[in-house]
């Protein structure tokens, strides 16, 4: 039999999730992470699942990896020195941006500084109309002359990012030849080829962090894929990408933009799965891991998707999944301010040294520390035992804080849980304003290897009524980029009025588009079954500034039904603003595709209910609201659907804890997810 298998790497552990082809089975790992050797926790954990399930790597057929290699070379400023050519005339496009104020609440906040420095900014000497006419071609005097500053001043990259390229990309591909007879080892990005869309300055800071990380992102995916190969994984990796889906790891080479939230993606895609095996219409996605907490919105088991979405200081406009990230994980450090003062995060321990509780060197307090001193985490090893806790060690770290804070060490540990919580909330909270979303209509969907143990507590100030475990909560993200199609997104401005004169050129827009998806999808991913194309439009009424995004059936703009179109893009304007107005022109200003192809699914077993109460393997003592009380132990694996169990309690498994509070109640579905739901009198 063969697998497939997918991968995430995390801030401590590393996921394994793998699918039996002919069985529809599902197996899951954790090692740890190694984030100073690259590739290492892959053969590693290669070698423990033929260890552990006896597959070889040499039965692997499909293999899909998520990392945040991209998104960690941003926030840390680790990627190469960069240079940007401009327009001429156009140099402070990164330093004007939008005009906007970073903090409109503090008056002394600052705009990050540029991944390309002002004084490596050049501008050359060409032009392209907004009708995409060369008014000026490319000239090759001004370009040597940036190459050859550009050179001097230490640059690595170059990113070229010229007026209305989006239309016509001419001068952008002349300037590329010209820096590859001048610099052939020069990395070069084109602002044309990362996102082809109007707004110069979007379109510029997409194309920047796109060519800052590119290098890093190839090296990293290089050394990996001769790893795989070394190991004897015969099949051609695959990477999971920021807007869910999937794609073949040497693209992500050339295309680094694409995965820049590629774990982060795959997580919600799993746990958009599990929303929709359930049936729960709202669903809020909740990832936590050793470094940071990931939160979304998931209705009727699909995921928001959006642009601008921020990584580290800067935004992304090109389409992925709305992930917000909170700095509190597992390994988020507790420490004492000069004000005597309580914080958590964002600081971590990671993998190396990690929480002070693993025995690995840990000597910070952090989160992990705090649930194991309170009683929750002292029952068993973590990581399919690839940890053993260390509890003394534990006390030692929390008592530190404790003695700062003039508290015993139980007390001081469920502060550092409740600080850590009430972040959590103040965040969670903005993302339901944004979405004009009411929490108490939503379940609560924990994962990663903090997330069940952190529901409860979260819940509860929430006001979230329920709460879904999926059957391996601590290996979701894996499982995310198992089954994720693969997928990609597609662009053209248009600036096409909704009126008989423009429904030629909306046409002949959409079926290039057609053209370049099906060609990627079967050419370029080698994908064989039956592409899916989805449509839509950023429009907005003629005059106004910016545009919504309106999905489109592939039929209106075929049989040229433009009062269908016209009635979609009414209907949504007022949803988000609450007025349309349905004599006024509307205009399309750029026309989207998604091409997709589905990946094979695990086989969904469902059970009889049993209908019985289950019966706890052990007794323990945990702290928290300020007592001790007794909770019952129960084993994941042991427990049936059907069986349930009231709080406080404790439900072990190999890659993560769950933890019920007093007031909640617990019982196993037929698809084996635990539904976690609160006391009436709890409320």
């Amino acid at each position: 039999m063969t697998y497939r298998v997918g991968v995430d790497i995390g801030g401590t552990f590393t996921d394994f999730c793998v699918l039996g082809e002919t069985s529809g089975d599902i197996k899951t790992l954790k090692v740890l992470s190694q984030p100073d050797k690259p590739g290492a926790e892959v053969i590693e954990g290669l070698k423990e699942l033929e260890r552990r399930y006896g597959i070889p790597p040499a039965d692997i057929s499909y293999f899909t990896h998520g990392t945040t290699v991209g998104v960690n070379t941003v926030i840390q400023r680790r990627g190469v020195p960069l240079a940007l050519f401009t327009t001429e005339g156009f140099e402070d496009v990164l330093e004007v941006a939008r005009l906007k104020m970073p903090d409109p609440y503090d008056l002394f906040s600052r705009r990050p500084e540029s991944l390309s420095p002002r004084e490596r900014v050049f501008g050359i000497r060409e032009r392209v109309l907004a009708d995409g006419k060369i008014d000026t071609p490319a000239d090759a005097e001004s370009v040597i002359r940036a190459i050859d500053r550009a050179q001097a001043d230490g640059a690595q990259a170059i990113v070229v990012a010229f007026l209305h390229s989006y239309v016509n990309a001419a001068n952008e591909r002349r300037v590329r030849d010209l820096i590859r007879e001048r610099s052939p080892e020069m990395s070069i990005t084109l602002s044309s080829e990362v996102w082809p869309v109007i707004r110069e300055y979007e379109r510029t800071v997409t194309a920047t962090v796109a060519g800052y990380v590119q290098a890093r992102v190839a090296n990293y995916l290089s050394t990996w894929q001769a790893a795989l190969k070394e190991a004897g994984v015969a099949c051609e990796p695959m990477i999971t990408k920021s807007n869910g889906g999937v794609m073949r790891a040497e693209l992500g080479k050339t295309a680094p933009i694409q995965m820049l939230l590629s774990g982060t993606a795959s997580g919600v895609i799993g746990a958009s799965r599990i929303a929709a095996q359930t049936g729960v219409s709202s669903v809020l996605s909740f990832d936590v891991g050793g470094t940071s907490a990931d939160v979304a919105i998931i209705h009727d088991g699909k995921p928001a998707f959006g642009t601008g979405e921020r990584v580290g200081d800067f935004q992304i406009h090109i389409p992925t999944v709305s992930v917000s990230s909170i700095g509190a994980g597992g390994g988020s450090i507790a420490r004492v301010d000069e004000f005597n003062v309580l914080k958590v995060g964002p600081e971590s321990a990671g993998s190396n040294p990690g929480p002070a509780c693993y025995g690995r060197g840990g000597a910070n307090a952090t989160i992990t520390d705090a649930y194991a001193v309170c009683g929750f985490l002292g029952s068993g090893d973590l990581g399919y035992g690839a940890v053993t806790l260390d509890l003394n060690r534990a006390h030692e770290v929390v008592g530190e804080v404790a003695g700062k804070l003039g508290m015993g060490v139980e007390a001081a540990a469920e502060a550092i849980i409740k600080v850590s919580v009430s972040g959590m909330f103040l965040e969670i909270s903005k993302l339901f304003s944004r979405h004009g979303a009411d929490p108490r209509h939503f379940a609560l969907l924990p994962f990663g290897g903090a997330g069940p143990m952190t529901a409860c507590l979260l819940a509860r100030d929430l006001g979230l009524e329920r709460i879904i475990v999926p059957p391996t909560p601590g290996v979701l993200a894996a499982f995310g980029g198992l089954v994720a199609d693969i997928r990609n997104d597609f662009i053209r401005t248009a600036f096409v009025d909704l009126d008989k004169a423009g429904l030629t050129s909306l046409k002949g827009h959409a079926a290039d588009l057609a053209q370049q998806a099906r060609t990627w999808l079967t050419e370029e991913q080698k994908f064989k079954g039956h592409a899916r194309l989805q449509y839509s439009a950023d429009m907005r009424y003629r005059g106004q500034s910016y545009e919504i995004e309106v999905p489109l059936q592939e039929a209106w703009i075929e049989t040229g039904n433009l009062q269908a179109v016209g009635n979609a893009f009414h209907a949504e304007h007022e949803r988000v603003y609450e007025h349309a107005d349905a004599k006024a022109p509307v205009q399309i200003v750029n026309l989207r595709l998604v091409v997709s192809g589905a990946s094979p699914q695990p086989k969904v077993k469902r059970a009889e209910l049993m209908r019985r109460a289950a019966t706890p393997v052990a007794e323990t003592r945990v702290f928290y609201d300020g007592a001790h009380v007794s909770a019952g132990i129960y084993d994941r694996d042991k427990l049936v659907p059907g069986e349930r169990f009231a709080g406080p309690a404790i439900v072990r498994q190999s890659d993560c804890t769950t933890c019920l509070v007093g007031g909640f109640r617990a019982t196993v579905d037929e698809f084996s997810n635990l539904i976690i739901t609160r006391d009436a009198s709890a409320s």
